[in-house]
């Protein structure tokens, strides 16, 4: 299976705690034979934490058993060779659901069930921003289970997930963990103007192990429903053939863009995602705020501004004045769109993504050095 590999530098502090006790002597105390017995002292001790083991098992075997149905196995052959992924069933109609990655330049898709059945699909749709495909399967109505869709905006950090695929080609594997983060961004598949590539955002970063063959496959809460598309990891560990290991950092696409962005992929083929025309990075150091003389500690910061694109026309200033923090002073720094509060540049994109279109528009708070401007933008289409 062809998986992004992200790579990273980690450094692992290993703290050690050392009790130590002085020894002394022990305090004298005269004889006081008069003096009452001193009055015993209740502590309030905290409840025991209980774990229902057995309710938790009983509720994952469960939660297996209603949705293995509609999980499948993809082997793709392409010009450049084969690789493998995981999919669901999106409805009754015969839709699959995977990565775009997975199925991209197929020359041949083949969807396994997990009856047994096997059919080759076509794909009908791909989204490169997002990285989603969907696959269109002419199989018989008592094999098509589709699987419940959750919803995204609900989800809680900690929140225990479910991932269901086909690693290294194992059909039908289970792995349980945690909600690590939400709101993050990865690079997308679409070459953005001038080089580089657009950002995918609102991607869900899980712990649940996450391996090359469960790409493009469903990442459930504990009611079975899913709540993302697995799509990648991040790893510095690899087999030895070259591929992946994972490191306890894994991404899935949040399901609320999936099911804003399917219908139209099934319908058209393509989906248009909204378009600001800037760029920013992720979170500001401390020194880098006191260097562009920023007003606030949060905020997306605008590095640069696409020309002619609608951020562009409507006037919004991109850092142009040497700084010793590496990035050029004077740009705008971006603290609300709509009416709603942004932290960082992951905010901003998540909101256009999961709540805007080509077309509408949107309203940009921004500090301009020590003013507070409202600026309305149309947005356009990403090229």
């Amino acid at each position: 299976m062809k998986m992004n590999r992200v790579w990273i530098v980690a450094s692992v502090l290993v703290l050690a705690a050392l009790a130590c006790q002085i020894p002394g002597t022990a305090p004298v105390v005269p004889d006081a034979p008069n003096l009452p017995p001193p009055t015993p002292v209740t502590l309030n001790q905290p409840a025991p934490v209980t774990v229902d083991t057995a309710g938790r098992q009983e509720a994952l075997v469960s939660l297996y058993e209603q949705v293995m149905p509609g999980i499948v196995s993809l082997q793709v052959v392409g010009d450049s060779g084969g690789s493998l992924g995981s999919g669901f069933v999106y409805d009754d109609q015969g839709h699959i659901l995977t990565n775009y990655h997975v199925v991209e330049g197929a020359t041949q898709v083949e969807v396994d069930f997990t009856s047994g059945y096997k059919i080759y699909g076509t794909v009908v749709g791909t989204d490169l921003d997002s990285d989603l495909a969907v696959v269109k399967v002419n199989a018989p109505t008592s094999e098509l289970h589709p699987v419940p869709l959750g919803d995204s905006n609900s989800l809680k950090v900690g929140q225990t997930v479910v991932a269901i695929g086909n690693p290294f080609g194992l059909s039908g594997s289970m792995t349980t963990g945690i909600i690590s983060a939400l709101g993050r961004t990865l690079d997308s598949q679409n070459n953005a103007p001038g080089g580089g590539f657009f950002t995918a955002g609102d991607i869900i970063q899980t712990d649940a192990a996450i391996n090359p063959g469960n790409s493009g496959g469903p990442l459930f809460n504990l009611n079975g429903e899913v709540i993302g598309v697995n799509r990648a990891i991040r790893t510095t560990n690899f087999t030895g053939t070259g591929e992946p290991v994972n490191s306890g950092i894994g991404f899935a696409i949040a399901i609320n863009i999936v099911k804003r962005v399917t219908p139209v992929l099934i319908a058209e083929g393509q989906y248009d995602y909204p378009y600001l025309g800037i760029s920013s990075i992720d979170e500001l150091s401390l020194p880098q705020i006191e260097a562009l003389g920023l007003q606030s500690f949060t905020g997306a910061y605008v590095t640069s501004v696409t020309p002619n694109s609608p951020a562009d026309q409507a006037g919004i200033r991109a850092g142009e004045q040497s700084s010793s923090s590496g990035l050029n002073a004077g740009g705008d720094l971006i603290i609300a769109i709509d009416g709603q509060s942004i932290q960082r540049f992951d905010d901003l994109l998540r909101y256009l993504i999961n709540n805007k279109s080509p077309g509408e528009t949107v309203i940009l708070t921004v500090l301009r050095e020590e003013e507070q401007v409202d600026i309305t933008i149309t947005l356009g289409k990403r090229p």
